[in-house]
């Protein structure tokens, strides 16, 4: 913690932790934090009407045409247990800025006037507005990040591939592997203070996070979801504590009014972020919200749909297998019918990129499933995979911190009857035990191409761990009787059974044959080809 990259830089009252986030495509989130922390056995919460929530701003450095303010706020994490310490934070400030041209470069100052105690200026760009003829620059994917080594390289990479927009697909600081009292974090998940009378965490780790990531997330928007890392149990059942008071989302823009679950657009593509950590069932309320998010998207102006969420439903590795198997069968059915095009998620550390697929049948309309959970976190990669020999995890393996248990053995193909396959799996395209992160450069309205970046690779000049272009097929899965025809009786035997990929084999050809000769990477192509043959 006090590393010259996590310790704090600036005096009490002045602004640090500056971050921004998407409100709307004429709107944005500048949040930051004032005041000093404080832990131990007894500790009393800031005040947080001492000081203002202030944002200058104009399209001219130095002149400051607009004036916004917001809301400020503090938590505290409590354990009332011997031995263990309290945390309050430092004041938490958001300030929604409008009225702000799609872009269009603009600087800020935020902090409070009245002292004076304003921060340096800063500056950012605004995204284009939604249009299927525009998108942002580079947007940029990463999960599990946490603070590490491998983290700096991480993110040093990701500066270095000069992203618009940054995507953080759950489990962001770690402050979870580490006791109250600070000191060595744990290294794995299971081994993290296992005689500890709470799950206990080092709410420091997210100052210092903060802090970390200043200098990335103060120009360009991070959008966040949680996930199981931001839990963070306290008394009284509280839980996400941290994650809900530091990061402001556009929930209420988009009608989720909860910042578990929201949408955005940037350009032309609209993004659903989905919490996997709280009730994903289809009579609940975040399934409502996201049916009616997708059937209110208009495909003509944002042509592109791509969603996120933490634990990931397709993944060949032996960790997390198949851990959130009920909400795929909950939600899956849904985001196929409305024709998704990419998600990201993280949770399994190591990068794995899916052929689109559905129902756990290669499917020409089905999503591309990437896992980027390799940020670089205390809990290191993963590397072994289910259909390793003797490393297919039992049924009581991988249960989920919220909701059931789902595993199923495969009914169809070559896996048939088992719970693991005995080769890496026909739907998983490409898979590396690496640190790493993604950027996604969408082209057009129906191409974008995908890049892996792997750490190691950081210094070498065009290079990447797996890259391919991913091509929307609109006319095609539009005609798709199992795309657009889909009502609430099929989605409901979706979870029952496995569907038949037989009437759409050949569209399934025709898009292989594409993927294959598209892929970027030359050896990625006849991997492709070798495969499709």
């Amino acid at each position: 913690m006090d590393h010259p990259r996590l310790k704090k830089n600036v005096t009490s009252i002045f602004p640090e932790q500056i971050a921004l986030a998407i409100s709307s495509p004429t709107s944005m989130w500048v949040s930051w934090v004032t005041g000093d922390a404080k832990i131990g056995s007894n500790v009393t919460p800031l005040d947080p009407s001492s000081v203002d929530s202030v944002v200058w701003y104009g399209k001219q450095s130095g002149k400051y045409s607009s004036k916004r303010s917001g809301n400020s706020t503090v938590y505290s994490q409590l354990y009332p247990f011997e031995g263990l310490f309290n945390y309050t934070s430092g004041i938490i400030h958001h300030v929604r800025i409008d009225g702000l041209e799609p872009g269009t470069k603009y600087y800020f100052k935020c902090g409070d006037s009245s002292f004076p105690a304003m921060s340096k200026e800063h500056a950012f760009e605004t995204l284009p507005v939604p249009s299927p003829t525009s998108y942002p620059h580079r947007i940029a994917v990463v999960g599990d990040l946490g603070l590490t080594s491998n983290t700096s390289t991480t993110v040093d990479h990701l500066i270095k591939n000069d992203p618009s927009l940054l995507l953080m697909v759950g489990d962001l600081s770690y402050a979870n592997q580490y006791l109250t009292t600070g000191g060595k974090g744990a290294s794995c998940y299971s081994c993290a203070f296992p005689d500890a009378p709470i799950r206990e965490t080092y709410q420091p780790r997210w100052d210092g996070w903060g802090r970390f990531m200043e200098p990335l997330t103060s120009r360009v928007p991070m959008m966040v979801i949680e996930g199981n890392h931001e839990i963070e149990p306290q008394v009284a059942g509280i839980t996400f504590k941290s994650y809900l008071t530091r990061f402001a989302v556009p929930s209420e823009e988009s009608g989720s009014n909860n910042n578990f679950y929201y949408s955005f657009d940037a350009g032309g593509i609209h993004f659903i972020m989905l919490g996997a950590y709280v009730d994903y069932n289809s009579t609940g309320a975040q399934y409502a919200w996201l049916k009616e998010d997708l059937h209110r998207m208009d495909r003509a102006v944002t042509p592109w749909l791509i969603a996120a969420w933490h634990p990931p439903w397709y993944n060949s590795y032996a960790s997390h297998y198949q851990e959130f198997e009920c909400m795929r069968k909950e939600m899956e059915a849904l985001l196929y019918q409305y024709g998704v095009d990419i998600v990201f998620s993280g949770h399994v550390h190591a990068y794995e990129r899916m052929n689109r697929v559905y129902n756990y049948s290669l499917d020409p309309c089905g999503p591309v499933y990437i896992t980027v959970g390799d940020g670089g976190n205390i809990e290191e990669v993963d590397v072994d995979h289910a259909d390793d020999p003797g490393k297919c995890p039992t049924a009581e393996d991988n249960i989920p911190e919220f909701g059931g248990v789902c595993h199923l053995n495969f009914s169809s193909g070559p896996a048939k009857g088992n719970f693991c396959w005995s080769k890496q799996p026909e739907w998983s395209a490409f898979r590396e035990s690496s640190f790493g992160h993604g950027i996604l450069e969408v082209v057009n309205s129906t191409s974008a191409l995908w890049t892996w970046h792997r750490n190691q690779d950081i210094y070498k000049e065009e290079s990447s761990g797996d890259q391919i272009y991913i091509v929307r097929q609109p006319e095609l899965c539009s005609a798709s009787p199992g795309l657009k025809g889909i009502n609430e009786t099929q989605i409901g035997r979706q979870k029952s059974e496995t569907a038949s990929i037989s009437a759409r084999r050949w569209k399934w050809v025709l898009s292989s044959f594409f993927m294959a000769f598209t892929a970027v990477n030359p050896i990625n192509a006849i991997f492709n080809c070798i495969w499709l043959w």
